[in-house]
């Protein structure tokens, strides 16, 4: 129950509306215990009409209408107060549940690129949705009924109390098994809704994968052990909620028969005192109702307590992400124009979910208006570059200096703006192609030419103006109706449009061909001429014209210098250069 304590904030952001609706929940009910009173006492007086015999039956009838009348405006009322009570809580839960939500948007927002190496997608997604929505089950249903059986116990056992104490005796008696029933069983409630919210959580990971990756599913023919898997698990899924279901059914039928029993002694116990004239047949009566109208409070105890279990585990599972520090914070430090250089002095990074150390003891400066190549075998630390420069994350040992100055000291949201990143793993959004290339820009600042221009630097614009809805054409989830080649060149696009002072191509140019390659890196030497360039790439043909270029092995920066002065060292670059002319000389025999 102790994580539950962290939505103590939003409770008292909203506690009008939750003293409000305590307010009418309190009204509701004294209307509700004031109806048993109007049978008792209709009951009394048709009982003693009967023992005179100059009341005639009109006169009972008159009597039992205005009875009926008067029980059915204090229906009426505590209705209507009822109808606010959920107003106010049930809206105050609703409120929590858009904050709560926007909080951990927030801090997935703000979380550092490492955490999302640690974390699967379904997970957090379902922390986020499945989980939020328990913990408003919480703070709407689970508080209202709470409140509702604090209030109607107190003013029922009241009543009751104030009618005939001996008579209460009896019917609390079964009371409090109950109470030793319900703390028994929460324990089990709490661990096997831990055990239901993980499973689930693990479950729409596996289903996220699968529809990212239903192509390579296809293309392997892999269906039916996708399918298999997902059976398996969906199975241990079922298994837990069944146990979680039987634990929750074991509640109701136990506290209708105790109530039952109540019933039972309220009726035997009161027909002995009635025949020794101890108490009137109408507080009979009285007494069946009021232990009735606990029936329901009392048989919801279940499933209130189902509720907060399931409410505190998730939000023990939503604690877990809010408390995680935010290792890198994009609003902090100053604000810099860049006017020099950009200097990686000393540069190393181990990644702490593998252990891999990618970069080691790299020395380089980037003058501003330079462009630097970077080439090397998968794994070498090249796309490690790009991230410590975008300060995605931050290096193990060493540092990076802007114009001397440690980008950690520099504010990082002013410093990515002056960057225009093409990652490796391009990402379209399900939107126009026109958002998508306007996405990292003020849409409203850029005109048609404007987005035309870069369309066309990115080898781009005459495919699009093929597509029968041209700029405004839908695409996908993740660019899904798009080729591999023409979801890079919408990448570079948009990257190109922010007119960038750093342009970083990482490993961009794969999927398209020579010719186009050459088109981009023409329009970006044009328009960027006095821009700086970090182009990332596997092929030699994207960065031979870079004004200094290095090659990373192992994490290691083994040579650098220009085109020419590399091929003259006879080293690894050359020998890179010599393997891809001998693989372009057999696809042109080939050909």
């Amino acid at each position: 129950m102790s994580s539950l304590f962290y939505l103590n904030k939003y409770l008292a952001k909203y506690k009008w509306l939750l003293i409000l609706g305590i307010i009418c929940l309190l009204v509701s009910n004294i209307f509700g215990v004031e109806m048993p009173g109007v049978v008792k006492d209709a009951v009394n007086d048709i009982f003693s009409y009967g023992q005179t015999e100059e009341n005639t039956i009109a006169d009972k009838f008159s009597l039992a209408l205005i009875a009926a009348g008067l029980y059915f405006l204090f229906s009426l009322l505590k209705g209507i107060f009822l109808f606010f009570t959920r107003q106010t809580i049930i809206m105050m839960s609703r409120k929590i549940e858009y904050d709560l939500k926007n909080e951990i948007y927030q801090q997935y927002q703000d979380l550092s690129f490492n955490f999302y190496k640690k974390n699967s997608t379904g997970d957090l997604m379902n922390r986020i949705s499945e989980d939020v929505s328990k913990v408003r089950m919480y703070l709407g249903p689970g508080i209202m009924y709470t409140i509702n059986l604090v209030f109607l116990f107190i003013l029922v056992i009241y009543k009751m109390v104030k009618t005939n104490p001996e008579l209460t005796l009896y019917v609390l008696l079964p009371l409090p098994l109950m109470s030793l029933l319900i703390y028994f069983v929460s324990s089990i409630l709490n661990k096997r809704s831990e055990d239901v919210q993980r499973q689930q959580s693990f479950l729409s990971t596996i289903v996220q994968e699968s529809f990212s990756g239903i192509r390579v599913i296809k293309s392997h023919v892999k269906e039916k052990e996708a399918e298999k898997r997902f059976n398996r698990e969906a199975e241990q899924y079922k298994n837990f909620s069944m146990k979680l279901a039987t634990t929750n059914a074991f509640f109701m039928p136990t506290i209708i028969l105790l109530i039952g029993i109540s019933t039972i002694l309220t009726i035997y116990i009161g027909s002995l005192h009635a025949q020794s004239k101890l108490i009137e047949p109408g507080e009979i009566a009285e007494f069946v109702i009021y232990v009735n109208m606990l029936t329901w409070p009392f048989a919801s105890v279940g499933w209130v307590t189902s509720i907060i279990q399931r409410a505190a585990a998730s939000q023990k599972r939503i604690n877990e992400f809010l408390s995680v520090e935010t290792e890198i914070e994009t609003d902090k430090g100053d604000e810099l124009d860049f006017n020099e250089a950009i200097e990686f002095d000393n540069l190393g990074i181990t990644y702490e979910n593998s252990g891999v150390t990618a970069l080691k003891n790299i020395n380089l400066s980037v003058k501003k208006g330079t462009t630097l190549g970077i080439i090397g075998k998968t794994g070498s630390g090249k796309s490690s570059l790009a991230y410590l420069l975008m300060r995605l994350i931050d290096p193990t040992t060493g540092c990076i200096k802007i114009d001397g100055k440690d980008l950690k000291d520099i504010n990082l949201t002013h410093w990515r703006k002056y960057i225009g990143y093409v990652p490796q793993e391009h990402f379209l959004f399900s939107d126009t192609i026109k958002n998508n290339i306007l996405f990292g820009v003020d849409a409203e600042e850029i005109s048609d030419e404007q987005l035309y221009q870069a369309a066309k630097d990115a080898g781009i614009h005459t495919t699009i103006e093929e597509f029968p809805e041209g700029y405004e054409t839908m695409l996908g989830e993740r660019g899904i109706n798009l080729s591999g080649g023409q979801k890079q060149r919408i990448s570079i696009a948009r990257a190109l449009i922010k007119n960038p002072d750093i342009l970083v191509l990482d490993d961009c140019l794969s999927a398209v061909d020579n010719e186009t390659e050459e088109h981009i890196l023409e329009a970006i030497s044009k328009d960027l001429k006095q821009k700086t360039s970090i182009i990332i790439s596997h092929r030699i043909s994207s960065i031979k014209y870079a004004d200094n270029i290095i090659v990373l092995d192992d994490g290691k920066l083994i040579e650098s210098g220009t085109h020419a002065e590399l091929m003259k060292l006879n080293g690894a670059y050359r020998e890179i250069y010599r393997k891809q002319e001998l693989q372009s000389e057999n696809k042109q025999n080939e050909a």
